[in-house]
């Protein structure tokens, strides 16, 4: 397709024909959009992946707005899958996204076929499923690259991609490795983008609600139980601070990791 050759014009000038028709034929699937996944996700697209699954479960709240890259005003409510997939259509027509509004978890990691990606990518937030993504995933022939927590974090010069056994600082690795040990250990070596860096929270209150926000979590408090199983906000133990520029980087870092493992081989 003209355009869409006409899309990628700069980036084939930087990698050539060869591995762009290479990136073009990979499948890639990210667990997770949101302020890590969804960076991610445009990255991708954007750099020339075609064949792309999204995967969450959520829908567009208004703290979502401050780092995620489908969350505006306009979106809050939405299902987030179908937010980004519609822009990820507007950049790449040609595309082709899988967009599923669902959790990944034990019970029914089967139904992603994770054997049939090239790429899978791990932005989950839900420690339990986060673990389990690891121990399914690195037993495919699929390359795979997890985000450890970004936030808590605004000094970008910290952040660091090493294997996942030698997170330094980081928190959520600390965990993950804690209870990773208790089961099955992953199956083979996998690359993690984190930060050393943690400061602490300096405001107070987590919640967005009030009696006119337009979020998931509001809308079930008025009686909207087919929203209960997509609002994560009220189901997280903890929720910190989080900026834009970070998770974006977590993001970009990702995709570049999957170009990148695309480009060095022959």
């Amino acid at each position: 397709m003209a355009a869409e050759k006409g899309i990628f014009q700069r980036t084939e000038l930087l990698l050539g024909t060869e591995k762009m028709n290479e990136i073009a034929q990979k499948k890639v699937i990210i667990f997770g959009i949101g302020g890590v996944g969804s960076w991610c996700a445009e990255s991708l697209i954007r750099t020339g992946i075609r064949h792309l699954t999204i995967v969450d479960s959520d829908r567009v709240c208004v703290t979502n707005i401050n780092r995620q890259l489908l969350a505006t005003s306009q979106t809050v409510g939405e299902v987030k899958t179908e937010v980004l997939k519609k822009r990820l259509l507007e950049i790449n027509p040609a595309a082709e996204i899988q967009a599923l509004q669902k959790i990944y978890e034990p019970a029914n990691s089967d139904s992603f076929e994770l054997d049939s990606y090239d790429y899978i990518i791990d932005a989950i937030d839900s420690l339990k499923n986060k673990i389990d993504l690891i121990r399914k995933a690195t037993r495919t022939n699929a390359v795979f690259f997890s985000s450890m927590g970004a936030s808590r974090k605004i000094d970008p010069t910290r952040i660091r991609v090493a294997e996942f056994w030698k997170v330094k600082g980081c928190p959520l690795g600390h965990v993950v490795r804690k209870n990773i040990r208790k089961g099955d250990l992953p199956a083979k070596k996998f690359m993690c983008i984190y930060s050393e860096e943690l400061i602490d929270n300096q405001g107070s209150g987590s919640s967005c609600g009030t009696d006119k926000c337009l979020c998931p979590k509001s809308k079930i408090a008025k009686g909207d139980p087919e929203l209960a199983d997509h609002e994560w906000c009220s189901q997280k133990a903890v929720i910190n601070g989080t900026v834009a520029h970070i998770t974006a980087i977590f993001g970009f870092t990702l995709a570049g990791l999957v170009i990148q493992d695309i480009y060095s081989k022959s």
